[in-house]
């Protein structure tokens, strides 16, 4: 088992990042290790370069991202934890497999659409590419299982595709360069949808910080957060079914359940027939009791430049080594020679 995934260092790890990715980077980690087999997670800077950006932000977003994944549990011991830019191999490879996609491929991305909107002309051509940059994230290190949400499966498939086709064209039917990953859909990953709009996400570039709900949120401010959610004024049914139709009420009952990591209709049992008034408080308490033992290890790891930077290094030797061979067998099966 070969758990690749990546997590852009873009704006503020917010619910959506954690309850969605972060903790079943954590599961998995602990799954991989216990089997033998091992967890990589990088943060995706060279992807972040593909929309305007600052690079001084930038600079600063790594290294916060990577105090926040410590925070929540991902150990440096057990998980390879590095950044793209530290490791040239990922860039080497979308180059190489930029001669195996396809342009009908990446004009079909759904999220090239979605981002590109209107003005596809004046856009970068890392955006367009960015998913054969993801292909190259996930098959350098031969990943079997890629954990990712509905929005990145489509990506995933293109990868399969990219090393596919790649197999077929440049090597022996008994000797293929890349594995085929799986797609991963972790069972208790959630989709946590924005405080002001139970129909979107909850996102980092929402202008609103209402909306969302930062991992280094105090107190007080996620409490204020809470109370000033989006809601109807109907109290909470007994049970999920009675939840259809009532995006915003849906949303805060699966985040209590998701954090509690109780079912919604056990959580129903409990506060069903409660107003709001009644029902955010305890959401409010459940959240802070979560998030601020990760707030606080965030604080201290984040004044530790040192050692964050220490902990970058170290995974990306270990990811260049793992890397090369994969690296090397691209080069020679497309019959290029490498200095």
């Amino acid at each position: 088992m070969r758990v690749v995934s990546g997590i852009q260092p873009t704006g503020k790890p917010h619910l959506g990042n954690y309850l969605g990715a972060i903790v079943n980077y954590v599961k998995l980690q602990d799954e991989a290790h216990a089997l033998g087999g091992e967890c990589f997670i990088f943060l995706a800077d060279l992807h972040a370069i593909s929309q305007p950006h600052d690079p001084a932000e930038l600079t600063t977003n790594t290294r916060e991202m990577v105090a926040t994944l410590v925070a929540c549990g991902v150990d440096p011991s057990k998980t390879v934890l590095f950044n793209q830019a530290q490791v040239p191999a990922h860039a080497e490879l979308q180059w190489l497999l930029n001669g195996t996609a396809r342009m009908g491929w990446l004009g079909r991305m759904t999220q090239w659409k979605d981002k590109a909107g209107k003005n596809r002309e004046g856009q970068s051509v890392a955006l367009f590419t960015y998913p054969v940059l993801q292909a190259a994230d996930v098959l350098l290190y031969q990943a079997t299982h890629v954990p990712v949400g509905e929005d990145q499966k489509q990506h995933i498939e293109l990868t399969r595709d990219i090393a596919q086709k790649f197999n077929t064209d440049f090597c022996a039917e008994d000797a293929p360069v890349f594995t085929i990953p799986e797609v991963y859909t972790p069972p208790t990953a959630a989709r946590i949808m924005s405080l002001r709009d139970g129909t979107a996400k909850m996102s980092k570039s929402d202008p609103s910080e209402m909306s969302r709900i930062s991992l280094t949120d105090d107190p007080d401010t996620i409490m204020k957060k809470v109370k000033k959610a989006k809601t109807d004024p109907e109290p909470l049914p007994s049970e999920a079914q009675g939840l259809e139709g009532r995006a915003e009420a849906q949303n805060l009952v699966g985040i209590f359940s998701a954090l509690t990591g109780r079912s919604v209709d056990e959580v129903l049992a409990d506060h069903g027939g409660e107003g709001f008034g009644a029902f955010k408080p305890a959401l409010g308490e459940v959240l802070v009791e979560t998030l601020s033992p990760i707030n606080a290890r965030f604080m201290e790891l984040k004044g530790d430049q040192e050692s964050l930077d220490a902990i970058l290094a170290r995974g990306a030797a270990q990811a260049r080594e793992h890397g090369l061979p994969t690296l090397d067998k691209a080069y020679k099966a497309l019959g290029l020679v490498r200095g």
